[in-house]
C-alpha cells in the first residue's frame, strides 16, 4: 500500500495523491491495530475516530516507512506520530539500554511545542513502560541532565538545547531508531538549519525518519532530500484552508479604539477563554495591562518572558484562572488547547499563512470556534491578501452596542467616520477603493508558494 517509486525531494506532492486516496477512508482507532495499552489511553482521552492525517500517517509509520507529512496546526499531527512511535518502541524492546541514549528523537522549533509534544507522549504512553523527557532552553540545564541520566526512550528537544547536551556529553544519539522533525518549515524560518544538520550528522544511518511541515518551500524539499529515503507522503488538509469549524469575522476599527472594543467584546459576550495575537512583545504587554485594568484577567506570553513565566501563564489560561492570553506569533507556536472558543487578531500578521496558523488554534477537536480580527485602515492591504490566500471574503461586522469612550481625543477632520464610498471603521474613514474589487495595495506581502491538495481536517487527537 505504501510503496513509492519516486522520491518526494525531486517531485511534487501531487504525485502522492494516489497514496492519500488509497488510505483516506472513515475508520476508527480500533482499525489501526495499535497496542491495547495505547488504545486504552486514547479511550481515556475520549477519542474514538482519528483525524484524516492520523488515519493516513499512523499505518505509514507502523509500516516502517519514512514519511513526509503535510499538516498544519489543528490537524492532530502530534498524535499522528506519537501513537505509532509508542507502538513501535513498545513492541520491540531496546537492544541496549543506558542513560542518555534515547531510541526516538523528536525535534521541535519552540519550547512550548516541545513541552506539549512530550505531554502527549506521556498521555498516550501512560500504560506503557516507556520513559520520556523534554529538553529546551529557558530552563536550568541541571534537572535535564539528571533526567537524562535515567533511561530515556523518547527525547523531545529544541535544537539549541539538544546541542548543549551533546557538548556536555549528557546525551548519546547513536541509538536513535526513529527521528522526527516537527514543524520543519518553522524550524527553517527560525534559522535552525545549521543546528539540524549538526544533529542529523550524529544520528545512525539506519533509522526511520518522519518530517512534518505545513508548507513545502524549496528549502523544505532540499531538507527532505537529505533526510528521507523513499518517503510516503500524506496530507491532512489544504495548507491555505482555514478550518470549516471556525466562524471568521472582521471588525473595522481604528487602532486607538481596538483595546476598548476588545474589552467590550469580552465583557459583552462573557467570554471565558480568548487567545489574542499581537505583532510585538511590547504590544502584548500593553494590551494585557489594559485588559487587566478593565477588570479582565489577562497574561502576556512572548520571547522576553522567562520560560517558567510562560509555562505558568499557559497553565493558568488552560485551567481558566486567566481569561485572556495575549501572545506573539513565535511564543504562541505550540499552544495546543482543545475546544478553545475564541481567537482574536488584535493586529493582522504580516504573512497570510500566519493568519491560518493563528485561527487554527480554535475550531479543534470537533468543536466550533470564533476568530475575530480587529482591522485598522492601515491593515486593509493585509486583509485583502489574507482573503485571496484563503480564497474567501471574511464578513465585516459592525458591533452596534460599542460606544467609544467619551474622553477619547477627537479625530482629525479627514478621519471622521463616513459610509459613502467606503466601509465604516470605528473612529476612522476607509478609502473607497479598499472596498472595490479592483483595489490593489501598494505594499502587500508576497504570497507563499502553495502546492497543496487535500481535505479539511477536524482535529480529534493531538
Amino acid at each position: 500500500m505504501f510503496k513509492n517509486k519516486k522520491n518526494y525531494a525531486t517531485e511534487s506532492p501531487k504525485l502522492y495523491d494516489n497514496v492519500n486516496k488509497e488510505i483516506d477512508k472513515e475508520i476508527g482507532f480500533k482499525d489501526l491495530n495499535l497496542l491495547k495499552p495505547i488504545m486504552q489511553a486514547v479511550a481515556d482521552a475520549g477519542y474514538e475516530n482519528p483525524t484524516p492525517v492520523q488515519a493516513k500517517a499512523i499505518p505509514a509509520v507502523l509500516s516502517g516507512s519514512d514519511m513526509l507529512a503535510g499538516a498544519q496546526t489543528g490537524t492532530g499531527k502530534t498524535a499522528a506520530f506519537t501513537l505509532p512511535i509508542l507502538h513501535l518502541l513498545a513492541e520491540k524492546p531496546a537492544a541496549a539500554s543506558r542513560s542518555g541514549r534515547p531510541r526516538c528523537l523528536i525535534l521541535a522549533p519552540t519550547r512550548e511545542l516541545a513541552a506539549q509534544v512530550e505531554e502527549s507522549v506521556k498521555t498516550y504512553g501512560k500504560y506503557l513502560p516507556l520513559k520520556s523527557t523534554a529538553v529546551f532552553g529557558g530552563m536550568s540545564i541541571v534537572p535535564q541532565i539528571k533526567a537524562l541520566r535515567r533511561n530515556v526512550d523518547i527525547l523531545v528537544a529544541t535544537p539549541g538545547r539538544l546541542l548543549d547536551h551533546v557538548g556536555q556529553k549528557t546525551v548519546d544519539l547513536s541509538g536513535v531508531e526513529i527521528f522526527v522533525l516537527d514543524e520543519a518549515d518553522r524550524m527553517l524560518d527560525m534559522g535552525f538549519i545549521v543546528d539540524i544538520k549538526k544533529i542529523i550528522a550524529l544520528l545512525p544511518k539506519q533509522r526511520q525518519n518522519l518530517l512534518f511541515s505545513a508548507t513545502f518551500s524549496e528549502k523544505i524539499k532540499t531538507l527532505s532530500a537529505s533526510v528521507l529515503h523513499k518517503p510516503v507522503f500524506v496530507e491532512g488538509a489544504k495548507r491555505n484552508a482555514a478550518s470549516e469549524l471556525v466562524d471568521q469575522s472582521v471588525h473595522l476599527v481604528s487602532q486607538r479604539l481596538k483595546s476598548h472594543l476588545l474589552s467590550h467584546l469580552i465583557k459583552h459576550h462573557k467570554w471565558k477563554q480568548v487567545l489574542i495575537f499581537t505583532r510585538t512583545k511590547n504590544g502584548a504587554n500593553r494590551l494585557a495591562d489594559k485588559l487587566a485594568a478593565d477588570g479582565i484577567s489577562a497574561s502576556a506570553i512572548h520571547g522576553n518572558k522567562s520560560q517558567p513565566a510562560r509555562m505558568k501563564a499557559l497553565a493558568q489560561f488552560k485551567d481558566g484562572s486567566v481569561t485572556a492570553l495575549v501572545a506573539t506569533d513565535v511564543a504562541s507556536r505550540g499552544i495546543d488547547i482543545d475546544r478553545l472558543p475564541h481567537v482574536v487578531n488584535f493586529e493582522l500578521p504580516n504573512a497570510a499563512e500566519d493568519y491560518v496558523h493563528r485561527i487554527g488554534r480554535t475550531g479543534r477537536a470537533g468543536s466550533s470556534g470564533k476568530a475575530i480580527s480587529l482591522v485598522d485602515k492601515e491593515e486593509l492591504r493585509y486583509l485583502k491578501e489574507i482573503e485571496r490566500f484563503i480564497k474567501r471574503e471574511i464578513p465585516k461586522v459592525l458591533f452596534d452596542s460599542f460606544v467609544p469612550p467619551a474622553n477619547m481625543p477627537a479625530e482629525p477632520h479627514n478621519s471622521l467616520p463616513q459610509r459613502q464610498g467606503g466601509r465604516k471603521i470605528y473612529g476612522e474613514r476607509t478609502p473607497a477603493s479598499a472596498g472595490s474589487r479592483n483595489y490593489q495595495p501598494r505594499h502587500g506581502y508576497a504570497k507563499k508558494q502553495n502546492n497543496s491538495k487535500g481535505n479539511n481536517a477536524k482535529s480529534k487527537v493531538r
